[in-house]
């Protein structure tokens, strides 16, 4: 469920010992959000009923006593013979190995990684912030501060760049007090996980470089 601001919310029910999480009952929120998969998932599902359409398809007409289909002969003839170190028959090989590969990594990773988890203040509920709305919440604090002319913010997993531009007040006294604004804006945010910092101020460029 979607909250405004770019949060998103997960509620589960109460595990039978109390916990929020199923299976151990204890979660500190540090685990990423899995995603659905749903495009990947429709896709393998479509192109196997295509197949297993076609084969049935295939094993109805030969038992009908039809001629099967002329792709599934040629095919059959072709794999009997082709020798196994035929360019198309290692680069089917390779193709059919990355596609399995790649639905075996779907598989066991996450996946939605602009969503970052928030600590849990209650056992059955999970909430998630989007690293673009993280990326605004700083980036705006960051502008509050005076002698700060331009920020740019890229929130990662573990660590938040923060690159701002002052173009006046002394550069330490900035690089202070916008340190001291990203400390409290990243406990505000409410991470399971608080980025590290890594902070850059400059002057601004002279014009046409």
């Amino acid at each position: 469920m979607s909250e405004p601001h770019g949060t998103v919310l997960e509620q589960h029910p109460p595990s039978a010992d109390g916990g929020g999480d199923g299976a151990s009952g204890r979660d500190d929120g540090h685990r990423r959000f899995w995603s659905a998969r749903r495009v990947p998932a429709g896709l393998l599902a479509l192109v196997l009923l295509v197949i297993a359409g076609m084969f049935l398809y295939d094993v109805v007409a030969v038992r009908a006593h039809r001629d099967g289909m002329s792709w599934r002969r040629e095919l059959a003839g072709q794999l009997a013979q082709r020798p196994l170190d035929d360019v198309w028959v290692l680069t089917g090989a390779a193709v059919a190995a990355a596609l399995g590969l790649w639905l075996l990594l779907l598989a066991v990773t996450p996946g939605l990684r602009a969503l970052l988890p928030m600590r849990r203040t209650h056992s059955d509920v999970r909430a998630g912030l989007h690293r673009a709305a993280a990326e605004m919440v700083l980036r705006d604090r960051v502008m509050e501060v005076a002698g700060v002319q331009s920020v740019q913010v890229r929130v990662k997993r573990a660590r938040a760049d923060v690159r701002a531009v002052s173009h006046f007040r002394e550069l330490d006294d900035v690089r202070a007090d916008v340190t001291e604004v990203l400390d409290e804006a990243v406990r505000g945010l409410g991470l399971a996980r608080p980025p590290a910092l890594s902070l850059q101020v400059r002057r601004p460029g002279r014009k046409g470089r």
